[in-house]
């Protein structure tokens, strides 16, 4: 028997004034969503019309036991993942910049991010502090 693991970002929303414009329980999945996807409170609720001082100020009327909390944290972990994961992809496979001349495209060349790969590095393991010093040092990944 096998049990399957409850999802994440399931939340039950905080009961608000009903306003069109207020955090309507719609409005509030599509924050966790949003959270989920980028890891940023502000840029997370920006994109739903909200601002992030009152997407704070529903999280402290929520409560930090509620479930819209869990998701919430769940949701920021989620994001940072998100954030790391294509910071890395980015900085191992580059990313393609246009070649013009002339005004025209004439070709596509590919640039790799060695800052960006160590931000990744240090954001998965915060012990990670860069290039070895010294002559006897040697890297630990």
């Amino acid at each position: 028997m096998t049990e399957s693991l409850a999802d994440p970002l399931a939340l039950t929303p905080v009961a608000a004034r009903a306003r069109h414009d207020g955090w309507t329980a719609q409005r509030q999945r599509d924050f966790i969503a949003a959270l989920a996807e980028l890891g940023v409170v502000g840029t997370a609720a920006k994109s739903v019309g909200m601002s992030p001082k009152s997407a704070y100020a529903l999280r402290i009327r929520a409560g930090e036991d509620s479930n819209f909390a869990a998701a919430w944290d769940a949701a920021i972990d989620m994001g940072r993942f998100n954030a790391i994961d294509t910071g890395i992809q980015r900085a191992l496979s580059g990313v393609a910049v246009p070649v013009f001349y002339r005004g025209r495209q004439i070709g596509v060349r590919r640039v790799f991010n060695d800052s960006l790969l160590i931000a990744a590095l240090r954001a998965t393991d915060p012990g990670f502090r860069g290039a070895p010093t010294g002559p006897d040092a040697e890297w630990n990944l």
